[in-house]
């Protein structure tokens, strides 16, 4: 019987014949940490005996979470990560680089790799055609020493995309759609392995969005095959040399499959305070928002400030809505200011934060009020996720809070297109 891409890569790295539901040790391909879990899984480290890191140059450090740093224990956390990478001559990453998740994509992830990160998005790299799964600090830390990781192979659920993205829907629609339908606990320690004709022509940013977005069913991997689109992904990265092709075998065993048409997909919201809670953003119309936040390792990227930045051209924010926007990456930035989507995005009202994780996780730059609503394109819309349990998160496309920035209220992107 064939494999499952997760399978295939999980074998080849474990040098053996690895089915779903067998425990492997695999050999890992990168491992990094970020400014908020990362001062835990060095004391780990530091703690277990261990001298050396299996491979400095795959070892990576990342300060985004809370970049720049706002008070003086995240300080002293980020000169424990800035020492340690001294120490150990492992990459760091500093204030304004960007989101962990948006560089690995950008530098690091190959088909067939296993990443392991001490962050839960790590699963961001499978729309590169990579293992790439969100671990806990001890482990992290071992797999640091070590080179490798232990993993329970998962089953994998197939979903099965075709058709074309209507006018004014995008991947975050499609995610939200699909966790709305499975549940956030839908796909508990699964891999969602995407194929299709959708999936066939859809672009690279579009695919990190929907892997970034799988650990909010619970996956512990979300996969694409390695194809054309990431060849052409890699090369455009000066990367074209980490490209293979790399595909699940046609008689693979899966758990289910699921089977979605884009045609029949419409702008999409995850309402207060679960991701799996959805409804079509023409439901939620006269829904009052106090802050749009655009950004995160989910919709930071290059065309997802290009969305926002052609529905806000020539228009100006809600007078009662805050703008934030946060560039996923440096390069993003750098690229977002050549094309003029910043100055753009600068005149309809948005406040431009450095590149990084910003309101997200509700550390600083952006925490609610009590009462307050943000829509947001993160990730997550837990209760107090971004910093204040009184408030009020919303989750959809950038073009969506694009629309909502305008009118005030959530609104369906394509009533202002």
């Amino acid at each position: 019987m064939g494999k499952t891409l997760a399978e295939k890569i999980l074998s080849e790295k474990s040098e053996s014949e690895a089915r779903a539901g067998e425990i492997v040790i695999a050999r890992v391909d990168l491992v990094f940490v970020q400014d908020t879990t990362g001062p835990l899984t060095v004391r780990q480290f530091q703690e277990s005996g261990l001298k050396h890191l299996a491979s400095p140059g795959r070892t990576a450090l990342f300060l985004d979470h809370a970049a720049p740093s706002p008070n003086s224990s995240l300080s002293n956390d980020h000169m424990l990560l800035r020492h340690f990478a001294q120490e150990t001559g492992c990459l760091i990453y500093n204030t304004g680089d960007g989101v962990c998740h948006q560089l690995v994509a950008e530098s690091f992830a190959r088909p067939g790799d296993v990443i392991v990160g001490a962050d839960s998005h790590t699963v961001t790299a499978g729309g590169i055609g990579a293992f790439a799964t969100g671990m806990g600090s001890s482990d992290i830390a071992i797999a640091l020493g070590l080179g490798k990781t232990w993993l329970r192979v998962p089953e994998s659920i197939k979903v099965v995309i075709s058709g074309n993205f209507p006018a004014g829907v995008y991947a975050k629609d499609l995610a939200l759609h699909l966790i709305g339908n499975i549940g956030a606990n839908g796909a508990t320690y699964k891999a969602l392995e995407f194929s299709g004709s959708g999936i066939d022509i859809m672009p690279m940013h579009e695919r990190l969005t929907i892997a970034n977005m799988t650990v909010e069913a619970g996956a512990k991997a979300g996969l694409f095959p390695a194809d054309r689109v990431t060849r052409d992904y890699l090369i455009s990265r000066g990367r074209g040399n980490h490209f293979r092709m790399l595909q699940p075998d046609g008689d693979a065993n899966y758990e289910k499959t699921i089977n979605i048409n884009l045609a029949g997909l419409e702008p999409t919201v995850a309402r207060p305070h679960t991701v799996d809670n959805i409804v079509t953003a023409r439901e939620l119309k006269g829904t009052k928002i106090d802050q749009v936040f655009i950004g995160t390792c989910t919709n930071g990227r290059l065309e997802d400030l290009a969305v926002a930045a052609t529905i806000l051209q020539g228009k100006k924010r809600c007078p009662q809505t805050r703008l934030i926007v946060a560039p996923a990456s440096r390069q993003v930035l750098l690229a977002a200011i050549k094309a003029g989507y910043i100055q753009t995005l600068l005149e309809a009202g948005a406040a431009v934060l450095p590149p990084g994780c910003g309101p997200c996780l509700g550390l600083h730059q952006g925490v609610l009020g009590d009462g307050e609503s943000c829509f947001s394109t993160a990730n997550r819309n837990f209760k107090g996720r971004m910093g204040n349990p009184e408030a009020f998160i919303y989750l959809g496309s950038p073009a969506t809070a694009a629309a909502t920035t305008i009118t005030g209220e959530i609104t369906d992107s394509r009533e202002v297109i």
